[in-house]
């Protein structure tokens, strides 16, 4: 039995001598003393005819052994990884030229909704958000919608699985609810975010999509001021030259309300679909906020009086940057999207 440990011996050695240096010497260490087919593991298979006072110590050897080339081989992998990057850092060229990198683009929902918020952020506005996941009191009750309206069926709203109670918001109204409840007037605040309703998919329209809602709310505001509001913000955002039309209209939670509708002419096909063959694209609804809905959220309809309204961020993209179809904001079709590189 002398032999098998003068060979177990003359392995550990061979370990301990050994110095590998590169990558390379440090793979065929590893191999050679620690892989599938290493040089320890035939000596391993002598144990049975090692006598039995002899195994333990025999077992003792083969474990220095092994750990050994474990501790060797992590030891040299590091040093010689070390190695190799200081000399790849050696070697770099600081006068070559950097690796061009793409430039991105903000998407055109984005660019409309930012040049949306600024608008209304000179004039005194603030900005408000909140959860898209919202519950029915925030999203319906809150907001004057009866418990029969057509806006709380399941073919319009998508409620959260097993949940009657729970739904992602069909508008950014919630929001205003939830910044009524928690603040006294005055109140002035726009509301951008994405919204979803059950709706079919079509070149106009989308079951998800992006709102602005904005809320005024103090003593002695009149449908005067939310006409004038709404021109400034025409003017801002489509030029000083912009027709407007107000039209009567309902929503629960306003009264009396409007639909402001825009003039584009139906000088060119894009503009004949967009207002089919009107000439006049509809862009938001207003009116005054119902005195149902402020004393809702706990604000005395006797004192205060304000005004709503809200609009479709991406029929409002689709007119700036001249796009035909709504659908192209959400495929993500790179060649799309390049387009907007310049837009700010």
């Amino acid at each position: 039995m002398a032999n098998v440990f003068d060979e177990g011996k003359a392995i550990l050695a061979e370990i301990e001598a050994a110095s590998p240096a590169t990558p390379e010497e440090v793979e065929q260490f590893r191999i050679r003393f620690l892989g599938s087919k290493n040089i320890v593991k035939p000596l391993m298979g002598k144990m049975r005819d090692i006598p039995g006072d002899q195994k333990k110590d025999f077992g003792l050897l083969i474990k220095e052994i092994k750990g050994a080339a474990e501790a060797k081989y992590e030891a040299a992998k590091v040093q010689a990884e070390a190695a190799a990057e200081e000399a790849a850092a050696a070697n770099l060229d600081l006068t070559a030229p950097g690796e061009p990198i793409e430039v991105g683009a903000r998407h055109p929902v984005s660019i409309t909704m930012n040049r949306i918020i600024r608008i209304f952020e000179r004039i005194g506005f603030t900005v408000a958000e909140e959860r898209e996941v919202e519950d029915d009191w925030h999203n319906f009750t809150a907001m004057n919608t009866p418990e029969d309206h057509p806006a709380r069926d399941m073919q319009d709203t998508y409620y959260l699985q097993d949940s009657t109670a729970m739904l992602l918001r069909t508008h950014t109204s919630s929001v205003q609810a939830r910044v009524m409840t928690n603040t006294q007037p005055p109140i002035r605040i726009i509301a951008p975010g994405r919204v979803y309703r059950n709706e079919t998919i079509s070149a106009r329209s989308h079951c998800q999509f992006h709102q602005v809602e904005g809320l005024y709310i103090d003593k002695g505001v009149s449908f005067a001021d939310l006409k004038q509001t709404l021109y400034h913000f025409a003017r801002e955002m489509f030029g000083p030259g912009i027709e407007i039309r107000l039209r009567p209209s309902y929503f629960p939670f306003t009264e009396p309300s409007a639909e402001m509708d825009v003039y584009l002419g139906t000088d060119t096909e894009r503009t004949k679909r967009l207002t089919k063959g009107t000439g006049w694209l509809e862009i938001l609804g207003c009116g005054m906020v119902d005195p149902n809905v402020l004393a809702n959220c706990d604000i005395d309809p006797e004192i205060y009086t304000g005004f709503a309204f809200g609009m479709g961020i991406e029929r409002t993209a689709l007119q700036n940057f001249d796009i035909g179809d709504i659908r192209l904001l959400f495929e993500n079709d790179i060649r799309f999207l390049k387009q907007f590189t310049a837009a700010i």
